[in-house]
């Protein structure tokens, strides 16, 4: 079998694409063999989702002024987190989950923990990717001008509704809560962030961000009734409790700042009024 580091491939990325998310593979397998937990037609998302936001929804102007409140974000630590968010490599999102998990995860020392990850997020990722087709909803910077924090390029092919980041994120934070659940709270927060950063990107609008978790969230549900599923997220708890036992942590003081960061709201809340005031 080949080297963990020579099989896993997720596409180059300068920044991450988007494409890349319809391409998920499963570390130590050859691609052609790669597949999800479901067969393509288990699980319906369409079924699910409500429909992308209309000129005439509520979302739709919620979309539009949540865009525009958002970009006050560039040149600030959180927009900082959100450019860091953009990549998808499964060192990146292990890295970007280490300090909600308590211990750092490495392709190198929890490659049971990634392989059903990967696995379960081509389901998730099909799920988003057929919504993604048959809604071809705008991102927000086709309706608004603004700042976004990747180039449109790289997103040009890849509609807004749902957030296949968002998906693939939430797919992340489901599996790590599920294998440590001592640890759920943080990495859920740390999920839940992670979505966020595609608005603050500007690359994506809240409708789809909201879209992008419960596609996940719906599809992961199918994915539990797989007895394969069940038997690798076992090899990969046992793995996460025999890392957990020695652990290597991370840095304390990047820990600190990444969850005050993440803690951070998109919108600064206003006092509330006092009477006569």
């Amino acid at each position: 079998m080949k080297k963990l580091g020579q099989v896993i491939s997720i596409v180059a990325l300068a920044c991450g694409s988007v494409a890349a998310l319809a391409q998920l593979p499963v570390p130590g397998r050859a691609s052609a063999a790669i597949s999800g937990y479901l067969a393509p037609d288990a699980f319906d998302i369409l079924r699910v989702l409500p429909p992308a936001p209309t000129k005439d929804d509520p979302r739709y102007k919620a979309d539009r002024e949540t865009f525009r409140k958002t970009r006050s974000f560039y040149g600030t630590p959180r927009w900082d987190l959100a450019v860091n968010d953009v990549k998808l490599k499964p060192e990146d999102m292990m890295r970007d989950f280490s300090c909600a998990a308590g211990v750092t995860l490495t392709p190198g020392n929890a490659p049971k923990t990634l392989a059903v990850v990967m696995r379960a997020a081509r389901d998730t990722q099909r799920s988003s990717n057929t919504a993604k087709q048959f809604y071809k909803h705008p991102r927000p910077y086709q309706l608004d001008r603004g700042r976004i924090c990747q180039p449109a390029t790289e997103l040009a092919d890849s509609p807004d509704y749902p957030s296949g980041h968002t998906t693939y994120g939430w797919t992340w934070a489901t599996l790590l809560a599920e294998l440590m659940p001592d640890r759920a709270t943080a990495i859920a927060a740390r999920g839940r962030a992670y979505g966020e950063s595609r608005i603050i990107c500007g690359v994506h609008n809240r409708s789809a961000v909201d879209a992008g978790l419960m596609t996940a969230s719906a599809t992961l549900a199918a994915v539990q009734s797989s007895p394969v599923f069940q038997s690798d997220l076992a090899a990969a708890r046992a793995e996460i409790d025999r890392l957990r036992r020695d652990p290597s942590i991370p840095p304390p003081a990047q820990c600190d700042a990444e969850e005050k960061l993440t803690a951070q709201p998109l919108f600064t809340p206003k006092a509330p009024r006092t009477r006569g005031g």
